[in-house]
Formats: structure tokens, sequence, C-alpha cells
């Protein structure tokens, strides 16, 4: 527009000179200047087009194509607006905001009322915000220009075009509401995880510092943080904002008061952090804990209305149900001028508050059963429990699929993990260091991620495959002489060196008489090499549980054409002999055993096992966990009362092989079904036996499984089946909760 006033000045000049070197006659009596005639507006410089120019700088913006959008502005424009300059507006904006998309709905357009070469397109425009959901700003104006040099129209733009008041120097600014994130209750509402941690946030106002460079130096002493990370809070903002820079432990706050004060005129005020309790040590593989974001996760959150310095859930149920926990942030967002003053309130949303989880877990069963580990390893600290790298233990209500205990050992203060944490920086420091180096590797969550033999625990499934396949049966007998030997050589041993004598299928299981099952797994094998195999993988073994709340692994079964795979070798039924006790390929977690078990001893329902009893605020409850019967295993019915029987045997039965564990317990009263497991490591430095007890109760009427796994500990009959018996004990006899 500019240009073409300069040209119409400089044609008015050159025609007054003309007419100023004219002979004045007399018939003349004033000097007449000539106006420029406007000529009539081609047919391509029409509304038509004005509107198809707006129309393209509009959907350029709703892809962020900012090339586009300059390439259809004014040439004055761009020579008053480099493109990085305009570029950055819009995507300051775009961030601002917390942007995901706009549309636009065009009103009108029309000529200039003053200059037919200016026309004014009307339009609005929907912003969708991760953090002020959709808000509309109508009836905008566009002003649009024909351009000589083009022969067509372009957009005169200015930062009004963004909003309005930006043209008048106002600026965008997002003021965020944060809910508080929600906390974590075991079943019966004992807190586990809450936001009651002492944190002081530091704030500054730019123009009030004395001396930048020094704030700056006492700043990154003080919070720890990088000097481009204080710098990039400061860029953000106005000389006269009130700025946080850093966040304080409450040790650091008292050491650095006074000089931040007096070097920085600092603020201060206090802000909760995450804690957890119980030292952080009761189920920290379960809780997870919070923390900064990963560079790739940055643009999902502030999406959401995070920033890039927010913490939120980085592991365990703190990651898996983080939206729940850390609710919807809202917000204001303004046009101030550089001063502060409001101009306007773009859009506002309420925050939407977090919500809280309650747990499958009971808080004092959960201590039990890990304190009954603990006693394990302290009863043994001179002999194996010096050398196991550690243990685990499940309870699991088997007609739910309810987690009401999962315990790895060793254990941890996941407080560690967790920023400005209460225990201290170089407390957590210390522990973190102390945790990688560990070789028990206690940050694995080994109920769920660790890969084991099973060992004789395998054989109350694959006494189910051989009599439910009808390749025995049910009373079938085998005579265990202490040694097997079959075709081409192949011999084994039974654990005990005489032998069991003659034995039925329940007896078999009862005295856990490896000959037996020997011959089981070659029998199974001679009908179909996958027979075995594939009974197992019924009972859940070597797949997921469908636990979706923490990772696991799904372990191993191997079959003909696994093993050919794996290993380029043909399968041959010594594998299928190991099999049946738990030997050769097979890794199976603690998990996916004690759901075996609950499939046996509520009737042959696989549930799927969950974490989270309900999700509430206050009294209001959005969620609430229902049985999830994933699929049966479809093992007859006559079946599984003879594998029971079995098993039931083996705590009271003058030979089971837990039967001297049990005898003097008050579990006697009531009945405790199960079997004994001790496990060759089949790891590259084998060591002592993994020591294995899966058992259930009452035996009317069962109500929870329990497994317990210690490694390289000894029999499961001495190791395993005491710790279960503790597990036990504490439910049904001490526990404020047991039924």
């Amino acid at each position: 527009m500019q240009r073409i006033v300069r040209r119409l000045i400089v044609l008015s000049v050159v025609l007054i000179s003309v007419v100023g070197c004219r002979p004045v006659t007399s018939e003349t009596s004033q000097v007449i200047i000539p106006t420029r005639i406007p000529s009539p507006t081609p047919v391509f410089q029409g509304l038509d087009n004005a509107e198809r120019i707006a129309r393209q700088f509009l959907d350029a913006w709703t892809t962020s194509d900012y090339e586009t959008m300059y390439s259809l502005i004014a040439f004055a424009s761009q020579e008053a607006v480099p493109f990085e300059t305009f570029q950055t507006a819009y995507q300051s904006a775009a961030d601002e905001m917390r942007l995901r998309s706009l549309a636009y709905i065009p009103n009108a357009l029309d000529y200039d009322q003053n200059n037919s070469r200016v026309s004014i397109f009307n339009y609005n425009v929907t912003f969708t915000s991760g953090i002020l959901g959709a808000f509309s700003d109508n009836e905008r104006n566009m002003n649009l220009i024909l351009e000589p040099e083009v022969g067509d129209w372009r957009v005169a733009w200015s930062l009004g075009d963004i909003f309005e008041e930006m043209a008048r120097n106002g600026r965008l600014r997002l003021v965020p509401t944060i809910p508080r994130r929600g906390s974590i209750y075991d079943r019966n509402g004992t807190i586990l995880a809450d936001q009651n941690g002492a944190l002081v946030v530091v704030s500054i106002i730019p123009q009030e510092v004395p001396q930048m460079d020094t704030c700056l130096a006492s700043l990154i002493q003080a919070t720890g943080d990088d000097i481009s990370l204080i710098q990039r809070r400061l860029s953000v903002a106005q000389p006269d904002w009130d700025v946080e820079v850093g966040l304080l432990e409450a040790p650091a706050y008292e050491q650095w008061q006074t000089t931040l004060e007096t070097d920085c005129s600092a603020n201060f005020n206090g802000r909760p952090s995450r804690r957890y309790l119980f030292n952080g040590s009761i189920a920290p593989h379960i809780l997870g804990y919070v923390g900064y974001l990963d560079e790739a996760d940055i643009p999902a959150a502030e999406l959401a209305g995070f920033d890039q310095d927010s913490i939120l859930g980085r592991s365990g149920i703190e990651l898996s149900w983080d939206k729940t926990l850390r609710g919807e942030p809202g917000g204001r967002l303004l046009i101030v001028t550089p001063d502060g003053e409001e101009l306007r309130v773009v859009a506002e949303n309420t925050s939407q508050p977090s919500q809280s989880l309650y747990l499958t877990l009971d808080a004092g069963l959960q201590q039990a059963t890990q304190n009954a580990i603990r006693d394990a390893f302290e009863l043994y600290k001179d002999g194996w429990g010096s050398t196991s790298r550690g243990g685990s233990a499940i309870v699991l209500d088997l007609n739910t699929g309810a987690i009401l205990a999962l315990v790895t050992w060793p254990t941890y203060d996941v407080n560690a993990f967790t920023p400005f944490s209460s225990i201290g920086r170089e407390e957590a420091a210390r522990i973190q260091a102390a945790l990688q180096s560990d070789v028990r590797l206690p940050l694995l969550n080994r109920p769920t991620q660790g890969r084991y033999p099973t060992g004789s625990v395998m054989k109350m499934f694959t006494s189910s495959a051989v009599a439910d396949s009808g390749v025995y049966a049910l009373d079938q007998r085998y005579t265990c002489s202490g040694i097997w030997q079959q075709e081409n050589g192949l011999v084994r041993t039974d654990w005990l060196p005489g032998g069991h004598g003659t034995q039925t299928l329940a007896q078999a299981i009862t005295n856990s008489c490896n000959p037996y099952f020997y011959e089981v797994g070659y029998q199974l094998n001679r009908v179909d090499p996958f027979l075995l195999p594939n009974y197992l993988r019924r009972f859940g073994l070597g797949s997921l549980t469908g636990l979706t709340d923490i990772p696991e692994e799904a372990g191993l079964i191997g079959d003909p054409d696994l093993i050919l795979q794996l290993t380029g070798y043909p399968w041959a039924y010594g594998e299928a002999v190991s099999m049946a006790i738990g030997q050769g390929f097979v890794e199976a977690t603690p998990l996916q055993v004690v759901r075996g078990l609950a499939a046996i001893a509520n009737g042959g329902t696989l549930y799927r096992p969950q974490l989270v009893d309900s999700v509430r605020l206050i009294d209001d409850i959005s969620y609430q966990m229902t049985p999830d019967a994933m699929g049966s295993i479809n093992i007859r019915q006559e079946v599984l009362d003879v594998v029971r029987e079995g098993m039931c045997n083996v705590t009271t039965a003058a030979n089971g092989t837990a039967e001297f564990v049990f005898t003097n317990s008050p579990l006697q009263t009531i009945g405790v079904c199960g079997k004994t497991g001790t496990a060759e490591d089949q790891g590259p430095n084998p060591g002592i036996s993994h020591a294995w007890f899966a058992g259930y109760a009452p035996r009317e009427n069962p109500q929870i499984a329990v497994v317990a796994m210690i490694e390289n500990s000894g029999q499961g009959s001495e190791i395993g089946a005491p710790i279960v018996r503790e597990i036990m004990e504490y439910y049904f006899f001490e526990s404020p909760s047991a039924p």
C-alpha cells in the first residue's frame, strides 16, 4: 500500500511540473491539477480472487505451513517482517496456546468503503488446545490489498492477524492450573504414595535482580540445574514477571535462602512433591515413580497442558495410570501488555481434578510377605542367603485375579528416583548408584519378569495333561524304583535314591516321584510331541498373563517347531521327559505359575491378574475392578479332583513333601494344598537349585493362591514352603482384613 501511495505522489508531482511549464493565457484563471482516474478493476483482481488468497492463507495456517503463508502476504509486510520473525510469531503463539488444531469459517468479504483496492475478509476461527479445549475467536478481519507487481491480492499482514490485540503490542500468556497429583492407596485405604513431600519454589522478577550473572551462578549451585535450563525459563517471561526458576529440597532451602535473597531478590513458595510411604520399600516395583520427561515425551505432554519441566509418571503404576493420577490441566489464555496489564481473556478452562487409585494390594499382607522372604535370607545368611540373588512371592485372589501381594527381593527405597526426594539428593544419588551396580539386580521385578525353570511344581500341570488327554487313566499306576531308563540309553534318577514304589497319579504328586513323571513325558510324546507343550500353554505358561499395569515377560514353553527354530536341532523325546518335571526348554514367571495354580483351585478359569481395585475422586468411583475371565484350561472336573487330592496330601500325608512344614500350623484347620519344586539352575553359571512352593487354601472353597520362589537356595520343601506357610498364617489368622 505504501508503494502505491508513493507512486501516486510522484505521478502528481510530475503532472504539476508539466502544467507549470505551459504559457499562462488570459483565459486561464487557475491551474487545474489533474487527478488520477481509477482504471477498471480487472476480472482477475475481483473479490473472488481476494477470497481465494484469504482461504489459501488460512488453509496454510491450519497445517502450520508458514512458508506458504509468508508467500501470500504483501511485499511491504515482507519487507517489514523477515520470514524467521513471522514464523516465530506463529509458532510461539501455537506453543503458548498448546495448539493442537484450528479451523475457520468465512463470514463475509467486501471492498473497503474508501478504497476499492483493499478488501476485508471476515471469518471465525476455532482453536483446539490441549489445555483449553476448543475455543473460538469470531468476527476477525483480514485486510487484503492488490499488488500491482503480481496483479493479484495479498494479505496486508500484521501481528493482529494472530490476535487483534497483538497489533497493539499485546502478548499471549497462558496461565496454567495444574491439579495436585492423586494419591495411591491399598485396598483398605492405607496411603502408599501422596503429594505431601515438601518442596520450595524459587522465583525471581528479572528487572529486580541486582546482578543477573551473580544470580545465575547462585541458582546453578543451589538448584543443581544447568544454566541453559534456567535461561530457558527466563526467556519466555517479561522483565516484570515473577518467574519460577528452580526448586529446592528443604535442606537446600535452609542452606541457600539468604544467598538467593541477596543475589537474586528471590521469592520462595511451598509446593508439594511425591512421597512414597513405608520408606518407599513396600512395593517399589509396583508403584514405580515420577520424574522429568524424556525429550521424546515432551511434545505430547505439552499438548496436554504440561510444560517440559513437569514431573509425571515414569514407571510402574505411576506411569500406566499417569493420566488418571495427574488430572487434566486448565488455565487462562490472556493477552497482556509488556507491563503485564490484562487486555483480554481469550479463553479459559477449568482444570479437571486428578483421581486417586486404590490398589488390589493389602499393605499389611504385602509387608508380611516381604518380611517372610527377608527372614529366610537372614536365617540362612551364612549359607545360600549370602549368595542367592533374590526371590519373589505372590498372593492372588484365585476367584477374581486380584493381586493381594506381589513382592520381589531385594527391595529398595523408590523415593531415591523421585526428583526432590524427601531423603535428600545425596542419599538418593547414593542409592541409585548402589542399585545400578548390585549384581542381585534389585530393579528386576522377579514375580512378573523373572523367567525360571519350574522344577516339580510343573507336575500339577503335567499330571492334568496326561489324565485329561486320556493317555493315563485316573488311577494309573507306575512303579518308581529310583531309576528311570528308556530307549537309546537315556537314564534318569529319582530324588529319593530307593524310589517310592508303586504310585497312583495322586500319590506321585504327593511324593513328587520323578520317574513317574519321566514316564508321563515319554508317553505323551509318543502320542504327539506337541501334546504336552500345548497342555502347558492351556495353563498360561509361556505366554503373557494379561497384566496391564506393570511390565511382564512371556517366558518359554518349547515344542518341536520352536526348538528347531532356536537351536537348529530336531526335537527328541528327552525334551518331553525333562519338560514333564519343569526342566529343559521351560521358562515361566512366578505370576504365570500362580495363575495356573489358581485355575486348578477354582475349577478351571484363567483370570487376568489385576492390580487396581478402583479409581475414586473422594466418594465418586469412576472405575471398579471386575473379574476378567480370559479363558478356561478346559480340564475335566474329575481330573482336577485327582490333581487336587494329590496336592492337598502334600501338606498332610506322612510322605507328603511339605508335611513336616505344615504339621504344627494352624493352617491344618482349614487345609493347604500345594506342590514343592526344586529346579536346577539352567543359567550359564548354575549354582544351587531354585526353591519353589505353590499352594492354595482353604482346601474347601479356596480363596487365595500363593507362590514363593527363591533363587539358588535349595529345596522347595525346606525354603519355599516355610515362606508360604508364614504368608498364609498372616492372611488367615493375623491380618485385620482377612476373611
